[in-house]
């Protein structure tokens, strides 16, 4: 089975009917994390978001001079910071650095760089070198080592297909998609037997563990409220079930979901603010969620992207190239700019050559936060310092 049919396999499962009814619709008191307990939420930006534009070497006369279509002005920019500046559309996440709570990791990105989609995806998912393949994801081996007994809810997927990152060889994660569409299980799918097929009874495994799962979802959700509002968007949305998730104490170790639309080879400009709009006011929402609920320094927030763009436009947009800058929220980071500014004089064939190895960043979570020795899943590189 490759990995395209098992994602629509499973996807297929951790979207339907095994969900529970009122997902979205059960009130009740909040509770806090306990002290000390910490989660990961991942938004993955795909399609391949243009840095240069989002958290923008304004100072640069070589950034003017190599983007003359799409370069944002000196007067646009905001929060101003010894040469670097965000997208006017990312006040909020100006806001949060001044505020202490956001870290930008500049020039993210991964030796011998892949500029497809879907590979570029499955590396940053994997964790694996260039050259090597994976069927396991980085936090699926990790959810491995990390669970001793099975564990559906460890992880917890808010999307409309499993991710790579993910998976493991136990099923310690699950998919949430359209949760507000079914009104009850459906009994028969429970004792359905798929086929004497391993790799089907595996997907059978996953989707029992679904229904396991969701009990132990509907008692979180029924421990907390949305205590804001959040704006009516996809993103949005998916950071609001998370919040929920977390202020009922499910204790999942790892959220995930996503925001597609950020293949911007054309009409840059109006796409990139539509979908950075979005990004920092679900973003910003969620933020304030969880620091009005004291619970900021227990969550740990990482937006990232699978490549950046080309640094030269294409004369109304931007073409696949490499690194990018990350950015953490929450989690006690240090708020700090990490690494050098974009070096515009010095590209590999146009492209921004990387400064941090995004699987550094991995480790610095890994160790920081989950108190788990990176080394044990496959990951070598030392951990990124002054991040926490």
């Amino acid at each position: 089975m490759n990995r395209r049919n098992f994602l629509t396999l499973t996807g297929t499962f951790t979207g339907g009917a095994l969900l529970l009814p009122d997902f979205l619709h059960a009130f009740g008191s909040q509770q806090n994390l306990i002290i000390g307990d910490q989660c990961i939420v991942f938004v993955q930006l795909n399609g391949g978001n243009d840095g240069l534009n989002t958290f923008v070497p304004f100072e640069d006369p070589l950034y003017y001079n190599l983007r003359p279509q799409i370069a944002l002005s000196n007067e646009a920019v905001v929060s101003k910071n010894k040469g670097m500046a965000f997208h006017p559309a990312l006040k909020g996440f100006a806001e949060m650095q001044q505020n202490g709570d956001l870290s930008v990791i500049q020039n993210v990105g991964y030796p011998e760089p892949n500029r497809s989609h879907f590979r570029s995806q499955e590396i940053w998912q994997t964790a694996s070198d260039f050259n090597k393949y994976s069927n396991e994801g980085w936090l699926g081996r990790y959810l491995d080592l990390q669970c001793k007994d099975h564990q559906p809810t460890a992880g917890i997927n808010i999307d409309t297909i499993d991710n790579l990152a993910l998976k493991g060889l136990e099923p310690n994660s699950i998919t949430v998609k359209n949760p507000n569409v079914f009104k009850t299980k459906n009994q028969k799918e429970d004792t359905i037997t798929l086929s004497d097929n391993p790799q089907l009874d595996f997907v059978r495994k996953i989707a029992n563990s679904v229904t396991e799962g969701s009990d132990e979802i509907q008692k979180a959700l029924a421990k907390s409220n949305t205590e804001i509002s959040y704006p009516k968007t996809g993103l949005a949305t998916n950071l609001a079930w998370i919040a929920r998730l977390i202020k009922g104490n499910l204790n999942s170790k790892v959220y995930y979901t996503s925001l597609n639309g950020f293949d911007t080879h054309d009409n840059q400009l109006a796409i990139q603010n539509n979908k950075l709009t979005e990004l920092n006011d679900a973003l910003f929402s969620f933020y304030t969620d969880l620091k009005k609920a004291s619970l900021l320094q227990n969550v740990t927030i990482v937006v990232f992207s699978e490549f950046g763009r080309r640094v030269k436009d294409n004369g109304k947009g931007t073409d696949h190239g490499t690194a990018a800058p990350m950015f953490v929220i929450g989690g006690n980071n240090r708020g700090k700019i990490i690494g050098n500014n974009p070096n515009l004089s010095d590209l590999d064939q146009g492209d921004l050559k990387y400064e941090t190895d995004f699987r550094s960043v991995y480790a610095s979570l890994l160790k920081n936060k989950l108190d788990f020795d990176p080394t044990k899943i496959g990951i070598q590189n030392k951990a990124l310092q002054g991040l926490f």
